[in-house]
């Protein structure tokens, strides 16, 4: 049996439904730069409190997972391919900021597409 493209996307859009625990790491921003042909991840830190809710290191306010968030980055990391941020983030940059496999599984995928959307022009909006 074929898979076909709505049926995969139908399962990562289940897959994407599903609870995952937040990095005590912090949290990624990615987005591109056309012009200079580059991926960025912008990096911010926060701290889990008791009820599994990332707030604001300083202030100690939730951080929403929808909206604009006002917050200083730590680390803006950039690359050209998924490879070369894979590579600065998780082999270069010591102590690792990515604390969670499941973390680092994300960002690879985000970054895949990341770069792909950078390659074909389309627009990327992270998941």
């Amino acid at each position: 049996m074929d898979l076909i493209v709505v049926d995969l996307a139908a399962i990562d859009d289940k897959l994407s439904q599903r609870h995952i625990n937040l990095d005590p790491g912090g949290y990624f921003i990615i987005y591109l730069d056309r012009n200079a042909q580059l991926i960025y991840a912008k990096h911010f830190t926060n701290v889990i409190d008791e009820r599994g809710l990332a707030v604001d290191p300083e202030t100690g306010k939730v951080i929403p997972a929808r909206g604009k968030v006002e917050r200083t980055h730590m680390t803006v990391f950039s690359g050209r391919t998924a490879k070369e941020l894979c590579v600065k983030i998780f082999e270069e940059t010591q102590p690792c900021p990515v604390t969670l496999l499941d973390h680092a599984s994300y960002l690879g995928r985000e970054f895949v597409r990341a770069e792909l959307a950078l390659v074909t022009g389309q627009e990327y909006i992270q998941d």
